[in-house]
């Protein structure tokens, strides 16, 4: 099978791993890729929403099946794209078509796709600079503190959680008519505050039947004890201790199952990955967000705990036979530590040189932000690297990713210390 992955961050290089790993593998190409995917297989210099550029490669190089990495090209509607330009039907494409992937590029659009299939979530209303005077209204009937969410794709940035009334007034108005993130918070959903604790579930749907992968926790601020900014994510550990089986048969029979029925009932092609975001308050689960991809930095944990060959997963899901899947994963614990320039996820430098990395032992490192300059590996992005351990349980795992980072260096490298404290 020759097969093409698209994206260039630490997701598609864990991806990659895994998919280089399958008997069924005769060619791997990434696109942009990065100096991580090079080792696995060709990295090709094409943007993930060249859409045209994409088409004529999965062409000329007969690519049997194509992952898609990154939400924005699936929001773009590049997998319709490619069903009436190369191949068609033949074409196994891991990801869901543009009205599938409406449920990550708009909340609202979640929201209501969560209201109509009764599928627990937080109460929820969606205002425009219109509506402002509304939006004010409803803020008032909420308790402290209160969830103000861009509408569109924001780059993981577009959620404020804002403690005081007036405050939360002031950046509503900030986002719906100073337009705060740009096209993004034309609309603004503003929901319920939830409190619990946060963990996320993958699935792999054709659409009709589906397989649950690993669960995983990550941790989104750049501070320890969960302080400071949100970022794309410090780390993440899989499994996640408190995710029991009575928790996981709620999460499958109120969340999971009624998604994917969803999807047949309202005629969504939907054949990839889903992300719930979810929170567990008291004892049930509630959604906070749908992904219609793999998520970073979990990609990274959950990958390495499938024991399955992923492409006998992605065929099977190409001929909507998930249903006959026997997926097996390891009982150990994988974690993952990212790596991060100085200053992010605010204003950081690039193109620092990073050493030490070929000593590194017992420890799979997937690049996140690295690039190449004059045969040295630099940094290229605020998210350098993830360093993901397997282990008997997570203090083991974390020590093997902690002793690994001990042996690189570049000039402001940052990490948090204490990833799964919590658990």
């Amino acid at each position: 099978m020759n097969v093409l992955v698209l994206g260039s961050g630490g997701r598609e290089h864990a991806l990659s791993w895994k998919i280089a790993q399958s008997k069924n593998i005769d060619q791997l190409f990434i696109a942009p890729g990065n100096p991580g995917t090079a080792s696995l297989g060709t990295n090709v210099a094409m943007g993930v929403n060249d859409f045209d550029a994409i088409a004529d490669f999965v062409r000329l190089n007969r690519i049997n099946c194509v992952v898609i990495g990154p939400e924005d090209p699936l929001v773009n509607g590049l997998t319709d794209f490619l069903r009436n330009t190369s191949g068609g039907k033949d074409l196994i494409i891991v990801g869901p078509s543009k009205a599938g992937a409406a449920l990550e590029g708009s909340k609202d659009v979640a929201k209501a796709f969560m209201a109509r299939h009764n599928i627990p979530t937080a109460k929820y209303q969606t205002f425009t600079a219109q509506t402002l005077e509304a939006g004010y209204a409803f803020l008032e009937t909420l308790q402290p503190p209160y969830v103000l969410k861009a509408d569109g794709l924001a780059a993981g940035k577009g959620v404020l959680i804002i403690d005081n009334l007036p405050e939360a007034k002031t950046e509503l108005k900030n986002m719906l008519v100073n337009a705060k993130f740009g096209n993004a918070s034309a609309q603004v959903v503003i929901e319920e505050f939830l409190d619990g604790i946060e963990f996320s579930v993958f699935a792999l749907t054709d659409g009709k039947y589906f397989v649950v992968l690993p669960e995983a926790k990550d941790y989104k601020r750049i501070g320890e004890g969960d302080k400071g900014l949100n970022t794309g994510g410090m780390g993440a550990i899989s499994p996640v201790p408190f995710v029991d089986e009575k928790l996981m048969d709620k999460v499958r029979s109120q969340i999971i199952e009624p998604t994917i029925k969803g999807f047949e009932i309202e005629n969504i092609d939907y054949q990839g990955f889903v992300f719930f975001g979810l929170i567990k308050v008291g004892d049930n689960p509630l959604v906070i967000e749908y992904n219609v991809r793999m998520g970073d930095p979990e990609t990274e944990v959950v990958m390495p705990r499938i024991e399955s060959d992923i492409l006998d997963l992605f065929a099977l899901m190409h001929k909507k036979e998930l249903n006959t899947a026997n997926i097996t994963f390891s009982n150990k614990t994988a974690t993952t530590v990212m790596v991060v320039s100085g200053g992010y996820p605010e204003s950081y430098k690039k193109g620092m040189e990073i050493t030490g990395l070929e000593n590194v032992e017992g420890c799979t490192v997937f690049h996140a932000g690295t690039a190449m300059a004059n045969e040295k590996l630099v940094t290229s992005g605020g998210r350098v690297m993830a360093f993901t351990s397997l282990g008997d349980n997570k203090e083991k795992a974390l020590e093997q990713s902690y002793s690994a980072i001990d042996k690189i260096d570049f000039t402001g490298m940052n990490y948090r210390m204490d990833i799964g404290f919590d658990l």
